[in-house]
């Protein structure tokens, strides 16, 4: 299993903050793609959504990065400062 955490406006946006999926992905963006199956929400989130911040064990990833099973995938929306 992977463990998939959704943070900040992620958690509203499509209802929930975590959950376990079986870990049939290899990289990020193969999770990506199936999550971004169940709706527009999820699509506009985490595909289209060219700024998004992920981690991978607690460390910062891209979509590239391998993911197996056992890992922790956090997704964190873009962050702004001022």
């Amino acid at each position: 299993m992977v463990n998939v955490l959704y943070f900040a406006s992620f958690r509203e946006m499509l209802g929930k903050a975590s959950e376990q999926l079986p870990a049939s992905h290899t990289t990020v963006e193969s999770l990506i793609a199936e999550l971004a199956e169940r709706g527009e929400n999820w699509k506009q989130a985490l595909l289209d959504n060219q700024n998004l911040q992920i981690a991978v064990n607690h460390d910062v990833a891209n979509r590239q990065t391998e993911i197996k099973a056992g890992d922790e995938v956090a997704f964190f929306p873009p962050v702004t400062g001022g």
